[in-house]
């Protein structure tokens, strides 16, 4: 019989794995300079795509699992975690915070038109932040009632717009699509802000609600948002809203809105453009 050459085998064996070493090698190097020329192509700074971006999301703390905030103001135990949360959130408001002048300006207490610091492709790199006043919110600040109004049974939430680099929100330019009692907080150059009960038989339980900061809604002097690597300082404008007359024992779910021509809702987004809090003031 004829004999078994065993280096013929071997050899073949090699010229197999370094045939597949080259083809993976290849594949490998065309994956890796495909992902490297689309990279090429997209900006650090400035978002390619966004024409399918949805409105922001409003959204308020304190939070929690359910959007259910019950609580009994003789027992502080039962509001420790949302105050506790308020404070937390607050602590980057504080003016000490926002002194360095070459990272923060000043751009009023009023409503005014865009703040334009220049294209986001631009070279004029890190942009300055607004400041933001925590005693714009007034009783809700923090500052003098570390309780938030939950001691008194009139509970305090600290609203804001999620944050969509180089989004404009639009004010409304007309009052068709809002509900006649939220017209009067329309006004130049601020996105207004309302809330109300969600069901109409909850409408005389809700008693008066008190907005708090920059008329009293998210003026428009704090947009657009450059991105966290050129705006790294930047501080959402906020809205504080009191519940100052709830009534007792019941739970009264509250629907909040922004309005503006460029926010619009989603029914599988609770969040879009306005959120729902169930509260409740237990008393016994």
């Amino acid at each position: 019989s004829p004999a078994i050459n065993p280096c013929g085998d071997s050899t073949l064996e090699l010229k197999i794995t370094l045939f597949y070493v080259i083809f993976y090698g290849c594949l490998a190097g065309i994956f890796i300079g495909t992902i490297q020329a689309m990279l090429l192509t997209l900006s650090e700074y400035k978002p390619t795509w966004q024409d399918r971006v949805a409105p922001p999301g409003l959204t308020h703390t304190p939070r929690s699992d359910k959007a259910e905030l019950a609580f009994n103001p003789r027992a502080v135990e039962t509001f420790l975690a949302h105050t506790k949360a308020l404070r937390e959130f607050l602590d980057k408001y504080d003016e000490s915070k926002q002194k360095d002048q070459m990272k923060f300006e000043d751009c009023g207490d009023q409503p005014a038109d865009y703040k334009n610091r220049g294209d986001l492709d631009s070279d004029v790199g890190v942009r300055k932040a607004c400041r933001f006043s925590r005693a714009l919110l007034g009783p809700c600040s923090g500052l003098e009632d570390t309780e938030f109004g939950f001691k008194e049974g009139k509970p305090c939430l600290i609203v804001k717009l999620n944050r969509i680099v180089n989004y404009r929100p639009r004010p409304p330019s007309s009052n068709e699509s809002i509900p006649e009692e939220a017209q009067p907080k329309v006004q130049p150059n601020v996105i207004p802000i309302y809330c109300t009960s969600k069901k109409e038989e909850d409408a005389d339980k809700i008693g008066e609600v008190k907005y708090y900061g920059i008329g009293e809604g998210f003026p428009l002097q704090y947009y657009p948002y450059y991105g966290k690597k050129l705006h790294p300082q930047y501080l959402q404008p906020l809205v504080a809203l009191q519940f100052t007359n709830l009534t007792r024992n019941t739970d009264l779910r509250i629907e909040c809105k922004v309005f503006g021509d460029n926010i619009d809702y989603s029914e599988k987004d609770r969040y879009q453009g306005r959120f729902e809090v169930k509260i409740q003031v237990e008393e016994s």
